[in-house]
């Protein structure tokens, strides 16, 4: 019953996605050729909803769900490292049509050739775990 509401947040994430079609890989085509702002819009306003709630997280001091504080760790560290993982993703993004969200929507929507980019990303990701300690970070 803990659990529930995770559920019910995927659902609704899952609903969001499909509704407003960011899982469609013809709008994120058009997106990576620039001809709509249909993705720009939906990302824009995840961006600004993401720095309205850090800025209520920091000022209200809201805990997380086990009551722990939620703190923000200060990075100034150097910014290719992200550069190369943002060009990883997006890379990944414009040939799949999909980022993680929407891999699994699309799955959910009956999508099988999801699995092939589900399977690619896990083992990426696995990767990523056995190498990690050897990159430089």
């Amino acid at each position: 019953m803990k659990t529930l509401k995770y559920i019910l947040a995927g659902i609704l994430f899952g609903i969001v996605m499909s509704k407003s079609e960011a899982i469609s890989w013809f709008r994120i085509q058009e997106m990576f050729r620039f001809q709509s702002f249909h993705m720009y819009g939906i990302i824009g306003t995840a961006v600004i909803l993401g720095v309205i709630s850090v800025l209520v997280i920091k000022r209200f001091r809201i805990k997380d769900s086990s009551g722990h504080p939620i703190v923000f760790a200060d990075k100034n560290k150097p910014y290719l490292r992200y550069l190369i993982g943002g060009l990883i993703f997006g890379l990944g993004w414009a040939l799949t049509g999909a980022c993680p969200g929407p891999m699994f929507v699309n799955l959910g929507y009956g999508y099988l050739a999801m699995l092939v980019v589900i399977v690619g990303a896990l083992a990426g990701t696995y990767l990523y775990g056995v190498i990690k300690d050897k990159l430089p970070h």
